[in-house]
């Protein structure tokens, strides 16, 4: 099995450690430069680092609630339904002198990806951390779709689980700064 590794994000300004497995999307095809995405290499799991202007006008759970629901609307999901926020202990997180608050919130969306007249339900684990020392939200996503009915793997594939909670929970507590210029020269060192 691969072992998990950190992972230099954003030009090296973060680095997190990765479950196994994980392709950076960016090798495949274009993505947006505040977004860091990676997939699973044998499922349709998804990993997204997101850099996003700091939403002030939402505090508390309502910021986790306000993200989850934007990314229903940018994923054009036709149903979005939160099924738990909770904080996250500040003390967990390598971001902690950072971070002045942090969620995680998990729910499902109803997309449609391929082919439009079949929406599926996707589970999304969400992790908000917020700095607005930077003016900035932190948004990370694990998608988790449901299991394709491709059963066909090669023996060697079986060896790479799908991913886990407990790996993008290691995600979001490794979460770390290395390069505060990445928010902007207002914020050097």
């Amino acid at each position: 099995m691969e072992p998990t590794r950190d992972y230099p994000l954003f030009g090296g300004a973060f680095s997190a450690t990765l479950p196994p497995g994980a392709i950076n999307v960016s090798d495949l095809r274009p993505v947006p430069d505040n977004q860091e995405v990676f997939c699973h290499r044998m499922t349709d799991q998804s990993l997204i680092v997101e850099l996003l202007e700091l939403q002030a006008h939402v505090r508390g759970e309502e910021a986790a609630r306000y993200h989850f629901e934007d990314v229903g609307a940018v994923q054009e999901a036709r149903t979005v339904q939160v099924e738990t926020v909770q904080a996250l202990l500040l003390e967990n997180l390598a971001l902690r002198g950072y971070c002045e608050e942090a969620w995680v919130l998990s729910g499902t969306q109803q997309v449609a990806k391929e082919n439009p007249q079949v929406a599926k339900d996707v589970t999304l684990h969400l992790a908000l951390l917020r700095l607005p020392q930077y003016q900035t939200d932190l948004l990370l996503t694990f998608n988790q779709p449901p299991p394709d009915s491709r059963s066909s793997l090669d023996p060697e594939d079986l060896s790479l689980l799908p991913w886990s909670l407990g790996d993008f929970e290691q995600l979001v507590t490794s979460l770390t700064l290395h390069d505060p210029n990445i928010f902007g020269p207002q914020y050097r060192c």
